[in-house]
């Protein structure tokens, strides 16, 4: 299968930040439609389809978050060209007809926008994952980090400290609805694929930029959902050739 790529990214994905590197965002600039939308939801659609249990997960108690979720990303969508957001479907700017399943509200945004959406809700001290349609996860298990806390959901990751789970736990409980936040990072791969799910025990081998061939780059946001106080945490993945970066 060719590649899915976009030909840039549309900010400076090596630039240093030190972490979390988070800064404020536009809600008018959350979701992204980019020139691999229709390769990126031909995947995503697929996914959905064939291999679903790996892809999607919600929380039964969750179900009032995500569909406040999707109810939010229609009313953006109203906003953004290409998209024409009716009662009961949605065409996509690829032409696709998306009926909206308010039972499946998750799957249903899967189906539609490019962003990953993760849906996470305090329980005791910590946010935990209670919901997401991840199709594009950057060498991570869905099923090992759903219902889990954000301290246990960044294990294996070296950098993810005690003070970064501080400071991370305070922007989560600290953001407010309307003022999305954001951040982004770097991945170099030698391979282009988009569905890359790794265990915790088999973590991925590092790949400088010297020898990858691709550079993936995710811009993360955070919000808060104003009724039911859940946070999304959302995920456009990007995928350029070396030569798209290193000019």
């Amino acid at each position: 299968m060719e590649p899915i790529l976009q030909a840039s990214i549309p900010y400076d994905a090596l630039a240093e930040k030190s972490l979390p590197g988070i800064s404020p965002l536009q809600m008018a600039e959350w979701l992204i439609v980019d020139d691999a939308y229709n390769g990126q939801m031909a995947l995503r659609r697929h996914l959905l389809e064939a291999q679903r249990g790996e892809v999607a997960a919600l929380d039964p108690g969750a179900l009032p978050a995500a569909q406040e979720a999707l109810a939010l990303v229609l009313s953006e969508l109203c906003h953004i060209e290409g998209f024409s957001v009716l009662a009961d479907h949605v065409i996509c700017p690829d032409g696709a007809k998306i009926n909206l399943d308010w039972a499946a509200p998750l799957i249903t945004l899967g189906q539609i926008i490019q962003e990953d959406i993760c849906l996470l809700q305090k329980q005791g001290a910590e946010h935990v994952l209670t919901g997401a349609v991840l199709c594009f996860p950057a060498s991570w298990t869905l099923s090992e980090k759903f219902m889990r806390p954000l301290l246990r959901i960044h294990v294996p990751v070296s950098e993810y400290d005690a003070n970064i789970a501080k400071r991370v736990q305070r922007l989560f409980d600290g953001v407010r609805p309307g003022r999305p936040l954001w951040r982004k990072n770097a991945l170099w791969y030698d391979d282009p694929e988009l569905f890359t799910p790794r265990a915790e025990d088999a973590p991925r081998a590092p790949v400088v930029a010297e020898s990858g061939a691709y550079l993936r780059s995710e811009k993360q946001s955070i919000l808060r959902l104003p009724e039911t106080d859940a946070v999304i945490f959302s995920i456009h993945t990007f995928m350029v050739t070396k030569d798209a970066v290193l000019k």
